[in-house]
């Protein structure tokens, strides 16, 4: 299935016969299925893990509400710190082994993971101060003694958890570059079924002690499943064992890695100042169980378009690696539509439910009032949610982290930040001025993201891409075990 043409400068949405409404409507279709090849399988995969702590969750809610409170605390903001970091430094994979493997430089590939996960392990090794500081961390934070307490503890419970991110992204990321992503949607599903009796017993017998153990070793076992899958001969010819090449070049794959980082962090905790700046209105308690429900019910429509972003970078990744400039573009405006497609959906479903939906979270009827005047924001940010991430894919698969980190800088900091806190507290506009002005951000930097995909040379791209692997061909980066 090519949906690409043979050269970059031939025309893309035109055939033989000059039947252009013809040919664009058999691209757009046959590059709709190849992204639902990969976003389909990569959508559940995310559900799927997300679930393992949200299960987790569910059961340490019947303990006690002391529990319940040092887990989400811990799951939010100490593994939430250390979960975006490593997502993000991860994602560099995405852009290298994506286009090596649309090179046709699949030797490459298993160099990569191992330069991966070498840069993820070292980077683990400070984050765990985190995890082993987290309740003077809490406490400095301002959260109540006995909670931060607890938390602290249990954060040290679950440094295990923090490695198996270092291992499981890279291998996650060299899997969907092949589009191998089938086996990591069993994986997930299988791990899944295995944790919720696991996890039930666990939290049942043992309280905080056996959600740690249960979810620890489902993350293990997470790792070890994919481990064995790269090595049992699936991906023979992208690995082929370990190799002291892995110790080279690992600045400037290091540099990739902290911008992939940054351009993703810096998206994914704005969303956490948003709590922390509810928190600081009148009628805190409200605002922020208003806001969480928000984020709650955003973050299971996130999956969709996280299933996206994996797709739009490899087929950006794979079309630039084959030299395909044209395709890589095409690639980025038909998943936007199909984004656009989901995500309205979702926005209609939230419109029609406005004044139900929230009761699957909360029975108190003022929370409930102010969940439902912040749907029409809530279908803003899914919207923008839609579109945005797939941008985002768009720079990971091309390798614009670092320009997008400066763009994600501009306008979610400088620009959105201020407007949010000048609506919020200046007017006096609460939770709503908050969240518009975050919008404003997200608006702002999704219009540069398209802009940024109409104007750019992907003939330039393609070729900065064969000389990033220029020196393979002459053998002077080959995999060497």
């Amino acid at each position: 299935m090519d949906v690409s043409t043979s050269q970059s400068s031939a025309p893309l949405l035109t055939n033989n016969n000059g039947k252009s409404q013809v040919s664009l409507f058999r691209k757009v279709w046959e590059e709709n299925k190849m992204v639902w090849y990969i976003a389909g399988p990569s959508i559940l995969t995310s559900i799927f893990q997300f679930s393992l702590s949200f299960i987790t969750q569910t059961w340490v809610g019947h303990i006690g509400t002391l529990e319940l409170a040092a887990f989400s605390l811990q799951n939010l903001v100490i593994s939430g710190l250390s979960f975006g970091i490593m997502l993000g430094m991860g994602s560099a994979l995405e852009t290298l082994c994506g286009q090596a493997y649309g090179a046709g430089k699949l030797s490459m590939l298993g160099i990569y993971l191992q330069r991966s996960w070498v840069i993820l392990l070292g980077t683990a090794l400070p984050l765990t101060l985190i995890s082993v500081f987290a309740k003077q961390i809490l406490i400095f934070l301002g959260q109540d003694k006995d909670i931060a307490e607890l938390s602290g503890t249990y954060s040290i419970w679950m440094i295990p958890q923090l490695y198996m991110y270092a291992l499981n992204f890279p291998m996650q990321r060299f899997l969907q570059a092949q589009s191998k992503v089938m086996a990591l949607t069993w994986i997930s599903f299988g791990v899944l079924t295995i944790h919720i009796p696991l996890s039930w017993f666990s939290i049942m017998k043992w309280g905080l002690v056996g959600a740690a153990a249960s979810l620890n070793f489902s993350w293990v076992l997470v790792v070890i499943l994919q481990y064995t899958y790269i090595v049992s001969g699936s991906c023979k010819d992208s690995w082929s064992g370990f190799s002291w090449s892995a110790f080279t070049d690992l600045l400037s794959f290091m540099w990739l890695s902290l911008a992939s980082a940054v351009m993703l962090c810096l998206e994914y905790w704005i969303f956490m100042v948003l709590i922390v700046f509810a928190g600081l209105l009148e009628n805190p308690e409200v605002k922020v169980d208003a806001a969480a429900i928000c984020m709650n019910v955003e973050g299971w429509t996130f999956m969709v378009p996280l299933g996206f972003i994996a797709a739009v970078s490899v087929r950006v990744s794979n079309e630039l690696g084959a030299g395909n400039a044209a395709a890589a573009k095409f690639s980025v405006w038909v998943t936007v539509a199909i984004a656009l497609v989901t995500q309205t959906v979702f926005v209609i479903l939230i419109l029609i439910t406005r004044n139900d939906f929230p009761k699957l979270f909360t029975d108190d009827e003022i929370v409930m009032k102010e969940v439902s005047t912040l749907a029409m924001f809530l279908c803003v940010s899914i919207l923008l949610c839609g579109i945005q991430p797939i941008l985002s894919g768009m720079a990971i698969g091309a390798g614009w982290q670092a320009n997008v980190a400066y763009v994600n800088v501009a306008t979610y900091y400088i620009i959105g930040l201020p407007i949010a806190y000048f609506m919020g507290f200046k007017l006096d506009w609460g939770l709503k001025g908050l969240w518009g002005g975050l919008q404003v951000g997200i608006g702002l930097q999704t219009i540069i993201l398209l802009v940024m995909c109409w104007c750019n040379d992907w003939d330039r791209d393609v070729q900065l891409t064969k000389d990033r692997f220029s020196d393979v061909v002459g053998g002077r980066d080959e995999e060497k075990s």
